[in-house]
């Protein structure tokens, strides 16, 4: 048999050999001895199986190769030459096999999870739309609810007046909330009670903002503070607060949506009153109370000046009370919401500006360990960006330090640090607020940024006279009067002044006005006057005057303008009359100057009894305010004046104008050029400075004849009268050919 299958082996191709069989009858004996085991019941059919699966085909067929090896090794090398593919076979076919095998048996989760099927969407879209359909099932039945009336307010404030009751005061917090939703036009809010007459809406705010802080508080048996004593209530004290917590809560939240939502003025500042009572209940309210300061900060810094102070007042009660919880954040919400409401000012914002410096003052003040991190770190903020203003030197960095968010906050600062003095916490940056206002002058020392100066210039007399520091602000003033030229006659006039107080930069047009050497002049005058003012009292004021004193001896020689000559004689009259009356006092004092406490008690005394500069000071300040005012309104000036107003025709009107009368216009070219025969050949180049106008340029030749005596710019007669008729085109044809020449023989007189 061996030799048989040995001839066959070697006819038959690889491919014809692994299709027939070639174990010996060995092998079948072994394979028929192997299901003898299957006879035991100790294994189950499943496990008889993977055991015969894991002796499968990868397994038996590795077995018949090496069988095949030791018995016919010629077939064997064969198939090393021509297929090792077979004889390198390996067992990690067999095991990939079986783990196959063992995830059919046993289930396994994926890696990724699927995505819902479309079935799922569609059930989901039709639970959320059933969800909504109750919804709008609950909201009409609450629609069809209780509906507030007038007869119902009254019935609540009879009931609310003998005995408050959880429930009366549950019923009126939902009525209040109803009434709420309205204004904010939440119609999908589900409220108990319906509020479809604005009289009952009215009716309702008024009950509640005048009977229900009394209620709440008899309700919950609070004992009312005494009045001498600052310290507050607080509700949660009482044994009913936790019962009636989540009432008083959803009403309070109503009073703060109803603040945010209203715009009448007197309306809000009614319902700022009824919070201000219910600062003790927002107090234990934490979230609540977040959203209250809030609305609170958000009027302090954008209302009328009566919600304004109110805002404040609540603002205040409530830091005072929680510092720990609240004036931190309350600080810096209120400084951003101040630096982000003076962008821009002008004769209106002015005032409110100026109640905010005062206000935030106020609420630094309570704690000077907050404060000083607070203003640390904004007056570094403003050192920054003029460091990097200074060191690019671009017209970008100029900018954001040369603005009024920039100079208000030096005002802002300087005003702080006046406040809170005498304070060691917050002396120290006394110093580095004078560097970065000095620095803020020196940046770009040109004529045109004057009124910044003087701005800064300001801040500083106001940091060192409360302060009790001396900063030298007088010869950043000084300054101009050595720059600039008095003398030289302006080349334009007007009539209105400029307003120092609201402008920061000025135009090339305003340097060449009339109105802004007068307005420097005025601005020098108060702001010399005020620095002295603050040093008046001062032993060393006869040595801090002395620099001045030759300044102004000095221009009053130069200067010709007899007002700028008699302001500034005032001035320094005032000025060496004080340092008599200083050296005086002086000379018949008995210690030395090192002698501190001395001096101390002395200028103390002169401040008492007064010196000629302080008493001229007092008396100038109240017609100073006064003309101030005048100057911001600008009204009372302009009313004096009656001006008559020129009405000019828009260009697009010119344009319709000459489409339609195109024939006429082409033969009247000389008075398309009406507009600019007023205006200067400054004017006509400098676009952007267009609008100033006509105000300046109307009352030009008056200014002019009253100043110049030459007589160079009077006008013709002929001017005031009528205009001279046109020529009609023969008419100068004859004018241009010109008559016969006339001959005539002259007759000399007996004289020639």
């Amino acid at each position: 048999m061996a030799g048989k299958n040995k001839r066959k082996l070697e006819d038959l191709s690889v491919d014809e050999f692994m299709l027939s069989g070639f174990d010996s009858d060995e092998e079948d004996d072994c394979e028929d001895e192997e299901p003898s085991p299957k006879k035991g019941k100790s294994k189950t059919p499943a496990l008889q199986k993977t055991s015969v699966k894991k002796h499968g085909k990868a397994s038996e067929h590795k077995d018949q190769l090496s069988a095949l090896k030791t018995k016919d090794p010629e077939f064997y090398k064969f198939l090393e030459q021509n297929d090792q593919e077979l004889l390198n076979f390996d067992d990690t076919d067999s095991d990939e096999e079986e783990e196959d095998e063992e995830e059919q048996m046993y289930h396994k989760l994926p890696s990724q999870l699927e995505e819902d099927d479309d079935d799922d969407d569609e059930e989901e879209e039709e639970d959320e739309e059933d969800s909504k359909k109750k919804d709008v099932k609950k909201q009409k039945s609450s629609k069809e609810g209780t509906k507030v009336t007038e007869a119902m307010i009254e019935n609540w404030k009879t009931a609310l007046k003998k005995e408050p009751t959880p429930t009366l005061i549950r019923d009126i917090t939902q009525a209040f909330k109803a009434a709420v939703a309205t204004t904010k036009g939440d119609s999908d809010e589900l409220c108990r009670y319906v509020i479809s007459d604005s009289a009952v809406f009215n009716s309702l705010v008024l009950f509640c903002i005048r009977d229900m802080h009394a209620a709440l508080q008899k309700m919950l048996k609070l004992k009312t503070p005494d009045k001498d004593t600052k310290k507050l209530v607080l509700p949660f004290s009482s044994t009913r607060w936790q019962k009636n917590q989540i009432d008083i809560k959803m009403y309070l939240a109503g009073v703060v949506q109803l603040l945010s939502s209203l715009t009448q003025a007197t309306v809000i500042a009614a319902v700022l009153r009824h919070a201000n009572q219910m600062v003790p209940y927002y107090l234990c309210l934490p979230k609540q109370c977040r959203q209250f300061l809030k609305s609170l900060i958000k009027h302090w810094s954008t209302g009328e000046e009566t919600v304004r102070v109110l805002a404040f007042l609540a603002l205040n009660k409530i830091c005072r009370h929680k510092p720990d919880a609240h004036l931190s954040a309350v600080l810096k919400q209120m400084y951003i919401a101040y630096v982000q409401n003076c962008k821009f000012t002008s004769p209106n914002t002015l005032p409110m500006i100026n109640f905010m410096q005062r206000t935030l003052a106020e609420m630094y003040s309570l704690d000077t360990q907050v404060s000083y991190q607070h203003t640390f770190l904004y007056i570094r903020q403003l050192a920054i960006h003029l460091r990097n203003a200074m060191n690019l030197k671009k017209k970008e960095t100029y900018q954001s330090v040369y603005n009024w968010q920039y100079v208000h906050c030096l005002y802002l600062w300087c005003r702080v640090l006046s406040t809170i003095y005498p304070s060691e916490v917050l002396e120290p940056l006394i110093y580095p607020l004078c560097q970065v206002i000095i620095g803020c002058i020196k940046l770009v020392p040109i004529s045109r940024y004057y009124p910044l100066r003087l701005h800064c210039v300001r801040a500083i007399i106001l940091l060192s006279g409360n302060t009790k520091t001396f900063v030298p602000a007088l010869p950043f003033l000084l300054e101009i009067l050595q720059q600039e030229d008095f003398n030289k006659k302006p080349g334009r006039m007007s009539v209105k002044p400029i307003n120092f107080a609201v402008i920061l930069k000025l135009s090339k047009f305003n340097l060449q006005e009339k109105a802004y050497k007068d307005g420097l002049v005025e601005q020098l005058y108060d702001l010399i006057l005020e620095c002295f003012h603050t040093q008046a009292c001062s032993i060393g004021f006869p040595e801090l005057a002395l620099p001045t004193i030759i300044q102004l001896k000095a221009f009053l020689k130069e200067c010709k303008v007899a007002n700028y000559c008699k302001q500034m004689r005032q001035l320094l009259e005032k000025i060496q009359e004080n340092c008599s009356h200083i050296t005086g006092r002086r000379q018949k004092a008995a210690f030395g100057v090192a002698d501190v406490t001395a001096v101390a008690a002395w200028e103390k005394l002169v401040a008492e009894e007064g010196t000629p500069l302080t008493k001229y000071y007092s008396q100038w300040k109240k017609l100073r305010e006064k003309e101030i005012q005048l100057e911001i309104s600008g009204k009372e000036r302009m009313e004096d004046l009656n001006l008559p107003e020129i009405k000019r025709k828009k260009a697009e009107e010119k344009k319709a104008d000459k489409k339609e009368f195109k024939g006429l216009f082409e033969s009247d070219s000389d008075d398309d050029d009406d507009d600019n025969l007023f205006q200067s050949k400054e004017e006509k180049d400098d676009s952007d400075e267009d609008d100033e106008g006509l105000e300046d340029l109307t009352d030009l030749s008056d200014e002019d004849n009253e100043d110049d005596s030459d007589g160079d710019q009077k006008q013709p007669s002929s001017s005031k009268g009528k205009a001279p008729k046109k020529m009609l085109s023969t008419e100068l044809k004859q004018v241009a050919e010109g008559d016969e020449d006339m001959v005539e023989d002259l007759e000399l007189s007996d004289q020639d």
